[in-house]
C-alpha cells in the first residue's frame, strides 16, 4: 500500500484518466456507479465510506483500502472510528486481513501528518 497520500493520488488519477481515455462504455459505467453509490442516500457518506472500508480489506485490496481511508478521513472519520471498523473488516476477514491492517494504520498516518 502507498504510504505516501500525494504519489497515491496522483497515479490513480493519471491512470484513472488513461482508462476513461479508452471510452468504453462498460468501464465508465461502472466508475459512474461507483461515484454515485457512495453519495449520501439513506446512509450518510461517511458510513457509506466505512462500509466500503471493511469490504475493501475483507477483499485485500490495498488501493481500494487507501481511497477509502482517504475519503473517510475526509469526511471526519476518527482515528477510533477507523480502527473500529478495521476490527470488523479483520473479523469478517480472517487473521489473513493483519496485514492489510497494517498498511491501513500506515496510511491513515500518513494521512493525519500530510502537508494539505
Amino acid at each position: 500500500m502507498p504510504t505516501n497520500v500525494k504519489e497515491f493520488n496522483e497515479y490513480r488519477a493519471k491512470m484513472n484518466e488513461k482508462i476513461l481515455a479508452s471510452d468504453n462504455k462498460v468501464i465508465k459505467r461502472i466508475y459512474n456507479l461507483d461515484t454515485n453509490a457512495f453519495q449520501a442516500g439513506h446512509l450518510p457518506t461517511k458510513t457509506k465510506e466505512l462500509l466500503g472500508l471493511v469490504a475493501s480489506a475483507v477483499l485485500r485490496c490495498d488501493d481500494c483500502i487507501a481511497y477509502h481511508l482517504e475519503t473517510a478521513y475526509k469526511n471526519g472519520v476518527s482515528k477510533e472510528e477507523m480502527m473500529e471498523t478495521m476490527s470488523i473488516a479483520t473479523l469478517v476477514g480472517g487473521t489473513i486481513v493483519i496485514p492489510h491492517l497494517r498498511r491501513a494504520v500506515e496510511f491513515w498516518e500518513a494521512l493525519e501528518n500530510q502537508k494539505v
